[in-house]
């Protein structure tokens, strides 16, 4: 089964066992929310937020927004993740420290496994890749590749920097996620992150600009993990009106142009051939697939 592919502006992490956040977490405006068996689970709390992952995916399916689970990364942990997360209300995993392709489709197995015992249709259960080392860069677009369930990759900035001896910063993360933003483009898959890291949120308007960069770069939308910086990341990754207007501009341009026989046309002084063709082509299918998202929540963000 193929599912039509998502667009996440915004996908906001909430720790899967803290009963506030989960219960409050669809009323955020977040195109996505994370529910965390990982990083922001204490080693003790792991069974008890595993146990009640079904729960809390049902809850924050009350909102418009999709479903992930974040599991855990040592294999023993990341088997008993997944056979309680797999499930109706939950659309993906978020596949924490990708190893190589071999790991990713040892993982696919094993879902088709549950979502067969779920009564689930094969494919339902989507991937997001984390890439976390510098071990497993070099095979970021074949561990996109890896698996048809995949739909996002990202790079785990606080982890990868923590591996290079790095401090998180937009210059030490400028190659590494260059790097991965072009892998996962070759792979097919959204490529998602900032030029930064998600974990300063006490400055929403520095937060605001680097999405607003991190758009610019190419990143398709981000994770959070605080409610405040949703609306920035939602605000940066959204299409413009002035922006959908003159992609509008280009399209006729160059149907114009096609019927003239011509290759290329320009416009506001600008030559108008494919490639600039193509980026409008793609900003109007993603602003409409945003503004369908919109219209199902009854507003959005």
């Amino acid at each position: 089964m193929t599912r039509p592919r998502p667009v996440w502006r915004s996908l906001l992490y909430v720790p899967a066992h803290v009963e506030r956040f989960v219960d409050r977490a669809h009323t955020r405006g977040a195109d996505c929310i994370q529910l965390d068996l990982e990083d922001s689970v204490p080693l003790a709390e792991k069974a008890r937020a595993r146990a009640g992952v079904a729960a809390a995916a049902a809850r924050v399916r009350r909102g418009p927004n999709d479903v992930l689970v974040r599991i855990n990364s040592p294999l023993s942990l990341a088997v008993a993740d997944i056979q309680a997360a797999v499930g109706p209300d939950v659309d993906g995993l978020i596949v924490t420290k990708a190893r190589g392709p071999d790991h990713i489709r040892l993982l696919d197995e094993l879902v088709s496994e549950c979502e067969q015992r779920a009564g689930l249709p094969d494919g339902h259960t989507w991937f997001y890749l984390l890439v976390e080392t510098p071990e497993a860069l070099p095979q970021a677009e074949a561990i996109g590749r890896a698996s048809r369930r995949a739909v996002a990759m990202s790079l785990g900035a606080e982890d990868f920097a923590l591996a290079i001896g790095a401090e998180p910063t937009e210059v030490a993360l400028a190659v590494p996620k260059a790097l991965l933003l072009h892998a996962a483009r070759a792979a097919g898959l959204m490529a998602l992150g900032l030029t930064g890291t998600l974990a300063g949120f006490g400055d929403i308007d520095a937060f605001r600009a680097m999405a607003q960069r991190s758009r610019a770069m190419g990143f398709d939308g981000a994770s959070c993990i605080n409610p405040a910086q949703v609306a920035p990341l939602n605000e940066a990754f959204t299409p413009t009106a002035d922006e959908i207007a003159y992609a509008a501009r280009v399209i006729e341009a160059d149907h114009q142009a096609a019927a003239q026989g011509l290759g290329a046309v320009a416009l506001d002084g600008r030559m108008v051939d494919v490639p600039i063709v193509r980026r409008a082509e793609r900003l109007l299918t993603r602003a409409a697939a945003i503004a369908a998202r919109a219209a199902t929540s009854g507003g959005g963000q």
